[in-house]
């Protein structure tokens, strides 16, 4: 018999008796007048790391596009289905969202396979391996650093991978302008799961730092 999973009954039934009652006028509104967040976040699809959860946002105040090993890929306006850029055509144009915030993980599986020359399609598709062929190159220098544990090497991936991603928004022609024009902000973070320490990107040099430090 096909059963939909307790879990999330429970966990609804568990929403609906706690938070939904707390924030019951923020729904409506929400659903009346629309949403309006100033913020759109491109995060991991890892289960470890929701961006709701990290940033303790409440309905209404982000917009979020999850995808694996949180890329944004160059702008290709070439017909094709571009998820991530039809979520970004839709923050930016239709939102006007003021931040966008690319946010990494530590322990990421996909910059893990990244890393990994010899591991294999986990399907005749490969969608994954075609997916994170966008952080290759920066894979490859990584990986032949022989001066790094493969600890670092992850982490220094993870977060090469976050400026790549910076920069390839500024490939899509509105968010450079807006940008220039000092209506947009982007914004790069880090978030270790393991100790639950967040760090930002310096927008000047690239560096990832410990907020307040």
């Amino acid at each position: 018999m096909h059963t939909f999973p307790s879990f999330l009954i429970d966990g609804y039934n568990s929403f609906m008796g706690g938070r939904y009652v707390d924030e019951r006028e923020r729904y409506r509104s929400l659903a009346e007048q629309g949403q309006s967040p100033s913020t759109m976040v491109i995060a991991c699809s890892d289960s470890r790391a929701a961006p709701e959860t990290v940033f303790d946002a409440g309905p209404g105040e982000m917009f979020v596009i999850r995808n694996v090993a949180n890329i944004v890929p160059p702008y290709e306006p070439d017909g094709n289905f571009h998820a991530t850029s039809a979520a970004l055509e839709f923050a930016v144009q239709a939102l006007k969202i003021k931040n966008i915030v690319v946010m990494g993980h530590g322990r990421c599986g996909g910059i893990r396979a990244a890393l990994d020359p010899s591991s294999e399609p986990l399907s005749p598709g490969d969608f994954i391996g075609r997916w994170m062929s966008l952080v290759s190159s920066a894979a490859e220098q990584i990986q032949n650093n022989d001066m790094m544990t493969q600890g670092e090497r992850q982490t220094a991936l993870e977060r090469v991978s976050i400026r790549n991603s910076i920069a390839n928004l500024r490939s899509f022609p509105d968010i450079r302008e807006l940008e220039k024009e000092g209506q947009l902000q982007l914004h790069g973070a880090w978030f270790d799961i393991s100790t639950g320490e967040l760090w930002v990107m310096d927008g000047e040099t690239g560096d990832f730092i410990r907020p307040g430090a």
